[in-house]
């Protein structure tokens, strides 16, 4: 069954990158087997998925959520996040947007992707921050705060472009010079945007 998770996150992910427009996903069963595939079957029974369901740690529910309206959490980690903000000197009031977007302040959050922690840190990105444990909350929101530092200094302070590179990579925000058109990462870009405004006013 593990395996089986395993296998299917695999075949999403990798659907999700041939796809670029984010577009939709069908599964369906051929001869047995269950296939996902991006290419609309022309006839039998097919399911419909959106790959932000998949890979996304919040799922679809809280993804379409309203985030102007969404309760903000101002206690969760609220000395840590302000303490590493400082240290780091980047806004903590984006650090707690980024959290919230990412993770709705579940340290134990882990996505199909495969994403770690409160701040999402993919494997590859966890070695380069040099973070031993994703699962704990002080190394996890320091690498990621050392991130979104690295992310705003390329973009010169671009808030929307350092974001969508948190999301999407910095190779895809500099192919299409600024958000790429990824239906998840515009939506998250905009999640962010919402959250740290709403954040940084009672701040």
């Amino acid at each position: 069954m593990l395996n089986s998770l395993r296998q299917t996150a695999l075949i999403c992910a990798l659907l999700l990158i041939a796809l670029p427009s984010q577009g939709e996903i069908y599964k369906y069963v051929h001869n047995g087997v269950v296939t996902y595939s991006a290419d609309k079957p022309n006839r039998g029974v097919y399911e419909s998925l959106q790959p932000s369901c998949l890979l996304s740690y919040i799922g679809c529910d809280l993804a379409r959520s309203d985030w102007s309206h969404v309760k903000l959490n101002h206690n969760a980690y609220r000395d840590l996040i302000i303490q590493i903000a400082t240290r780091h000197q980047v806004d903590a009031a984006l650090v707690r947007a980024v959290v919230h977007a990412e993770s709705n302040f579940n340290h134990r959050a882990l996505s199909k992707a495969g994403a770690e922690g409160l701040m999402q840190l993919m494997p590859d990105t966890q070695k380069r921050l040099n973070v031993q444990d994703p699962y704990n909350v002080w190394e996890n929101i320091d690498g990621g705060t050392r991130l979104l530092k690295q992310l705003l200094k390329r973009y010169d302070n671009n808030i929307k472009h350092a974001t969508a590179a948190y999301n999407a990579g910095v190779t895809a925000v500099e192919k299409y010079r600024g958000i790429p058109p990824y239906e998840e990462t515009k939506n998250y870009v905009a999640r962010v945007e919402k959250l740290y405004t709403r954040y940084k006013a009672v701040n």
